[in-house]
């Protein structure tokens, strides 16, 4: 790593101006300042060569050394060493005073030098830089990596000593990584082609692999302007909004050759995409040069709830011969503008949010607001205008002081402008590009009242009394209900269903359970699925409004475990097994059984329900493999399946009978 005036300002230290600095180790030492004479000078690590004898400098401030160093590829701990003398100027009996220490230097990566960009055929740039001195990195075998970033324009920018990388609002786009032994790389914008008649300026770095890490300085910048021009879209602008036989109208420019003209058979192809990507149906095919205008109205055209994309691919002959192949040049692509509108009665106002994407800047000049008041198909006025900030592909507007009850209708039109091409005064030409969105409409109905929830306790003391529980096939369930509450204020209660939402934890996001018109609900839960959960409703009128969430009503399990005293494991079937005879859901049980010796004849923690069926350890049992009849005596551990995660021990003796 190599760099150029670093401050060492991050580890400053000072001296009396009668002190010198002077070289603690000459092979590990990059240089010294003497208050006497104004000079630097650099040696490197004794593991590299000496690359800088010495320097005549200004004199230097104090507090900080600078120095200039060719190539340096390995950061390094630096000793420094003070030495004084009693006295100034010294004589020949005074003592030398010395201290010293050494202070870690992070060094940082040299800029890649002399970054060139060229225009080539086929809409491309050649960059091509210097080789990279510095290759070596902290994992053998792995290269550091050149990051390739680009823009259209200059970019004034000057790193500072230690500035690495480019930052991002310098507005550069990264294209491409690769390795730093490569010194050439040719940009042709993904395949597709770059645009012609537009200026592409570029800057790299070099960034190093972990586990060291680092980045390097930005290289100097290098432009290229791609002569003709690319064929534009400027106009994707919705005339008619309708689910079906909507109308779009789309314009572009015609695209200039670099040098005399196009050769025919030439034209343009218009594509339309759903989604924004690929797949692109064709719409449309035309072959004339000066027809640069369409109306899209194919009767399955959406415009009321799809946001399209569209595609230019001007093509035309690349010789005069015959039968000569085409070439291409696809435009940037460009989409409608897409509205939304969130109304929001309890504020009494109306949410807009537009979204695009264009090759045009719609930022700097005056978006306007459209509205109409009402039922009807009166005209639309002038609501407002709104300035997007640069570079936004997303704006909102808030329409405010709303009359509730009323509906209110909608549409923006964006008007934006190209950077290039520009006149002899260096004007865009390209200006004023006129594109509505959709119209949109939506009541401001009143907000449903708040719903309050409450749920039927358990009686956990009577479940635990059942002579057996649970059985096989039992299932949990809770009982929900609920009133409407008088929040917020203004609120209405005319509400057509609920929206019954749950979670089966005391925490964490509530996920949509169920609908129902009725202020109760019964949840029954799947077999084997303990009755802890958390439940909140949501009221929604007949527009589709929604009321806030109402409170959360939680659920918890029991904790209850009652085990039996004896059992009889005599093959008829009943009784047995050792286990509860009612218990809530439990998560795990840790028992182990002793005989009257105290010797463990059983230990598991593989079923909740225990489940022994009197068998034991070696040794322990009969030739049958069983425990013997007799008392028995058990500690259980039991961790219930409750939301605090209750932890109880169980001890007691229980009798085996045969």
């Amino acid at each position: 790593l190599h760099s150029t005036q670093v401050p060492w300002s991050l580890q400053t230290f000072s001296w009396p101006a009668a002190v010198q600095l002077v070289p603690a180790d000459a092979g590990e030492f990059f240089g010294w300042l003497s208050s006497h004479v104004s000079t630097v000078q650099g040696f490197l690590s004794s593991r590299m060569s000496v690359v800088s004898v010495s320097s005549s400098v200004a004199p230097l401030p104090s507090q900080v050394i600078c120095w200039q160093s060719p190539t340096f590829c390995s950061p390094t701990g630096v000793p420094f060493a003070l030495s004084d003398t009693p006295h100034t100027p010294a004589i020949a009996s005074d003592p030398p005073l010395i201290d010293e220490k050494t202070w870690r230097v992070t060094v940082v990566g040299p800029a890649p030098t002399n970054l060139q960009a060229a225009p080539t055929t086929n809409q491309r740039v050649l960059l091509t830089w210097a080789s990279y001195p510095c290759l070596a990195s902290s994992q053998p075998g792995v290269l550091p990596t050149i990051q390739i970033y680009r823009r259209e324009n200059s970019y004034p920018f000057t790193p500072g000593p230690c500035e690495t990388g480019i930052p991002a609002a310098a507005g550069y786009t990264r294209i491409a990584s690769i390795p730093a032994n490569l010194t050439a790389y040719t940009d042709d914008n993904g395949g597709a082609g770059l645009t012609r008649g537009r200026t592409y300026c570029y800057r790299i770095y070099v960034t190093f692999p972990l586990p060291a890490g680092g980045a390097s300085l930005a290289s100097n910048e290098s432009c290229a302007t791609l002569t003709g021009r690319s064929a534009l879209l400027t106009n994707v602008d919705i005339v008619t909004t309708a689910a079906t036989n909507g109308q779009i109208a789309i314009k572009w420019t015609q695209p200039r050759a670099n040098t005399g003209n196009f050769n025919a058979p030439l034209g343009y192809r218009l594509s339309r995409s759903a989604t924004g990507a690929a797949p692109f149906t064709l719409v449309t095919t035309k072959t004339s040069l000066t027809d640069t205008t369409y109306v899209d109205s194919d009767p399955l055209l959406n415009t009321q709830d799809v946001q399209y994309t569209y595609q230019l691919v001007f093509f035309s002959a690349a010789t005069t011969q015959p039968g000569s192949a085409e070439t291409t040049e696809t435009s940037p692509l460009a989409s409608s503008v897409r509205l939304s509108l969130v109304p929001n009665s309890l504020g009494r106002q109306n949410n807009l949010t537009w979204t695009y994407s264009v090759p045009w800047d719609n930022s700097g000049r005056p978006t306007s607001i459209y509205r109409r008041v009402g039922t009807g198909t009166g005209a639309f006025s002038l609501l407002t205008t709104v300035v997007p900030s640069a570079g936004a592909t997303s704006v909102t507007y808030a329409d405010q002081g709303l009359t509730q009850g009323e509906t209110y209708c909608y549409y923006v039109q964006t008007n934006g402008q190209y950077a290039t091409p520009t006149n002899s005064l260096n004007q865009p030409l390209l200006t004023n590009l006129l594109n509505r969105s959709q119209q949109i409409c939506a009541v401001l109905n009143p907000l449903p009242c708040t719903p309050v929830l409450t749920l039927a306790p358990i009686n956990c003391d009577s479940l635990a009394a059942l002579p057996v529980f649970p059985v096989d096939g039992q299932r949990y369930q809770n009982r929900l209900r609920w009133t409407l509450g008088s929040t917020p204020a203004g609120c209405s209660g005319e509400v057509a269903y609920f929206r019954i939402y749950y979670r089966s934890t005391a925490t964490g996001p509530l996920v949509l359970l169920d609908s129902t018109s009725q202020y109760t609900y019964l949840h029954r839960l799947p077999v084997g699925t303990a009755g802890a959960g958390c439940y909140a409703v949501q009221a929604v009128n007949a527009a589709k409004v929604r009321s806030a969430l109402s409170n959360v009503a939680c659920q918890d399990n029991c904790v209850f475990f009652l085990l039996p005293n004896i059992f009889t494991p005599n093959g008829d079937d009943v009784n047995e097994k050792f286990r509860p005879k009612t218990a809530s859901p439990i998560l795990r049980t840790h028992v182990q059984i002793f005989n009257r010796w105290g010797r463990k004849v059983y230990e598991s923690d593989k079923d909740p329900l225990i489940n022994w069926d009197g068998g034991g350890a070696p040794n322990e049992v009969g030739t049958s493999g069983k425990a013997s009849d007799g008392i028995y005596y058990y500690l259980a551990e039991v961790e219930f399946a409750d939301f605090a995660g209750t932890k109880r021990t169980y001890k007691g003796w229980v009798e085996i009978v045969r």
